[in-house]
C-alpha cells in the first residue's frame, strides 16, 4: 500500500503513543469518521469517565455515523488486535464505557440518535444512543411509554442490554424485556439481526450480556399504553435500630403479599440523625387509580406511623418521569456530570427471603457503622418481584438476565463529599461492611446474586453471581460468536486476554 509522506509522518508520530500502534491509525485512517487518541487535543475530554475513580486510556475511541462504519472498526480492531467496547451514555459504574481497562478501541455511539414510531405496530425503534430523558418524551408525546429508570441522561444501549429497572418494572418488565429484535454487530464484522426466531441463542446473550458478544445499534421495542394517572409519593422517617429492623422485616413480608403490579416501591437508607439510628424513606409510583394508592399502602405504612416527612405528587405520566428524573428530561447539557463512588448490589432471592438474624445485622450496621463514615452513602432496595411482577413473569432461561426469582435488588452506594477524587480508603470498608452483613448472616448456600447495572469490579465470583445458572450457556455462546476475544472486557464473559499488536515505523 502506497501512504503519502504526510500520513508516513503522522502514523510514526503515533507509534510512540502509549497503547496505540501505528497500524491501528492506518487502519481506521480514510474511512468516513471521526477518531480521537493519545495525544490529541480533544481526548482528554473524550475519554473523561462518568466515575472519577478511573482513568483508563483507550487506545482509539472513534465516532462512526453508520450501522457499516461500525463494522469496519470491528474488522479492524479484530486484525489488529484490539479489544472493543460500545460506549453509549458514558455512566457505566466502573469505566467499561471506556473499555474497563487501557488500550481499547471504544466505538462511541453517540451519532445513533434516531427515534421512529410506529403507531399501526405501537413499537419504536430506538437508536442506542439515546438518552432515556428523549425516548420518554418522543414517546410520551404519542401516549406510550416503556419500562425504564429515572436519571434522564442514562444511555439507551446499555440500559435496554443489561436491565432497566423503574417503577413500571413489576407492571411492564425490565427494559431488556421491551426489545422484541436487535441489530448487532458481531465479532467478525457481520451486521446479525436477532429475535425470538433469528438467531435467538445470540437474542437471549444480548437481553443482559450484550458487550461481551457484540455492538449492538438498534432495538425495535414494544411500547404501552401511557398510564392515565400516575403518582410520585415520599415518605421519610428517622428510625432507631429496633424499629428499622421491625420496618424491613415488614417491607419484607409486604413485598410477597398480594400488592397491585402498578406499584413501584423502593427503600432509600442513608444515614441518621444520631448514632444508632437511620434515615429510612419509602419512594415509589403508583400507576394505577389515583384514589386505591392509599388503601394499597396502609398495610406497610400504618405499623411506621407519622412520617417526619411526606410528598405524593398526582399528574400525568410525563410528570412523574420528570419528577424522578428531577425536574426535567432535558438532556441538552449532559456534560460535567460526574460522581466518585463505589457501589455494590445484592440481589435476594423471592424463595429465601432474608432472616431475621440478616435484616438485625444490616440494620444494626447501617445505624452504627453508618453513621460513623466518612463518606456520604445512600442504600436502595428496590421491589422487583412479590405478586403480580412482570420481571418475574419471564424465565430465568429467557435471556441472560437471570435474576427471575428476586425479590429485592439492592443497590449500595457510597461517594466522595464533593464527587471528586479522591475516594476515601474506609468507603470502600463501609460498602463492603453492609453486604457482608447480610450475606455473612444468611446460609451459607442462600441463593443470592448481584445486579449488573450496578457493575463491581471488585466482587469476587462475580460472573456467576451477575448470570447464575445461566453462566454456562453464555460461555458456550461467547466461544461460538466471539472465539477470539474481540469483545472480551475484564468483568465480561471470560475468554483469553487479546495482547495489543505494536508495530512501530522506523
Amino acid at each position: 500500500m502506497f501512504l503519502a509522506p504526510s500520513l508516513l509522518f503522522l502514523l510514526a508520530s503515533y507509534s510512540h503513543l502509549p497503547g496505540v500502534s501505528a497500524d491501528v491509525i492506518a487502519d481506521l485512517t480514510g474511512k468516513g469518521f471521526t477518531f480521537t487518541y493519545p495525544g490529541a487535543s480533544n481526548y482528554t475530554t473524550a475519554s473523561e469517565p462518568y466515575n472519577f475513580r478511573y482513568t483508563y486510556k483507550p487506545a482509539v475511541i472513534t465516532y462512526p455515523t453508520t450501522v457499516d462504519q461500525v463494522s469496519q472498526i470491528v474488522k479492524v480492531a479484530k486484525a489488529d488486535g484490539y479489544n472493543v467496547v460500545a460506549r453509549s451514555g458514558g455512566h457505566s459504574y466502573i469505566a467499561n464505557g471506556l473499555g474497563g481497562k487501557d488500550g481499547s478501541i471504544v466505538i462511541d455511539m453517540q451519532n445513533f440518535k434516531s427515534i421512529t414510531y410506529d403507531s399501526s405496530t405501537r413499537t419504536a425503534v430506538i437508536g442506542v444512543a439515546n438518552r432515556l430523558g428523549d425516548i420518554i418524551t418522543t414517546l410520551g408525546n404519542q401516549g406510550r411509554a416503556l419500562p425504564h429508570g429515572t436519571c434522564a441522561y442514562v444511555g439507551w444501549g446499555g440500559h435496554a442490554t443489561y436491565g432497566g429497572y423503574g417503577f413500571t418494572s413489576r407492571m411492564w418488565g425490565l427494559a431488556l424485556d421491551s426489545v422484541i429484535p436487535a441489530d448487532v454487530v458481531l465479532a467478525n464484522g457481520t451486521i446479525a439481526k436477532t429475535s425470538k426466531t433469528q438467531n435467538p441463542d445470540l437474542f437471549f446473550a444480548i437481553r443482559g450480556a450484550a458487550g461481551s458478544f457484540g455492538i449492538v445499534v438498534s432495538t425495535q421495542v414494544k411500547t404501552y399504553a401511557a398510564p392515565s394517572s400516575a403518582m410520585i409519593f415520599n415518605y421519610n422517617y428517622n428510625l432507631n435500630i429496633n424499629a428499622a429492623t421491625t420496618a424491613l422485616t415488614n417491607f419484607q413480608t409486604y413485598a410477597m403479599s398480594n400488592i397491585p403490579a402498578q406499584l413501584g416501591l423502593e427503600i432509600v437508607l442513608s444515614k441518621g440523625s444520631s448514632r444508632g439510628t437511620v434515615n429510612f424513606g419509602v419512594v415509589g409510583g403508583w400507576y394505577g387509580a389515583a384514589n386505591q394508592l392509599n388503601a394499597t399502602l396502609q398495610p406497610f405504612l400504618g405499623p411506621l406511623g407519622n412520617p417526619s416527612w411526606e410528598k405524593v405528587t398526582p399528574g400525568s405520566y410525563l410528570d412523574s418521569a420528570k419528577n424522578l428524573a428531577g425536574g426535567s428530561l432535558d438532556t441538552s447539557n449532559p456534560l460535567g456530570q460526574h460522581d466518585t463512588f463505589y457501589a455494590k448490589s445484592l440481589v435476594t432471592p423471592q424463595s429465601s427471603p432474608m432472616s431475621q438474624t440478616a435484616l438485625n445485622a444490616f440494620a444494626t450496621y447501617i445505624s452504627n457503622n453508618g453513621y460513623d463514615a466518612s463518606v456520604p452513602w445512600f442504600l436502595q432496595i428496590e421491589l422487583f418481584g412479590g405478586s403480580n411482577s412482570a420481571i418475574n413473569a419471564v424465565a430465568s432461561v429467557d435471556t441472560a438476565f437471570a435474576h427471575r426469582n428476586s425479590l429485592f435488588t439492592m443497590q449500595l452506594y457510597a461517594y466522595s463529599s464533593d464527587s471528586n477524587p479522591p475516594f476515601p480508603a474506609d468507603g470502600f470498608t463501609f460498602i463492603d461492611g453492609v453486604a457482608d452483613s447480610i450475606v455473612k448472616n444468611s446460609p451459607a448456600n442462600w441463593d443470592y446474586g448481584a445486579y449488573e447495572p450496578y457493575i463491581d469490579d471488585r466482587l469476587a465470583n462475580s460472573e456467576f453471581l451477575y448470570y447464575k445458572n445461566n453462566l454456562p450457556k453464555l460461555k458456550a455462546l461467547k466461544a461460538q460468536f466471539d472465539p477470539t476475544g474481540v469483545f472480551n472486557s475484564p468483568t465480561g464473559i471470560k475468554m483469553k486476554d487479546r495482547p495489543n499488536s505494536f508495530v512501530h515505523l522506523h
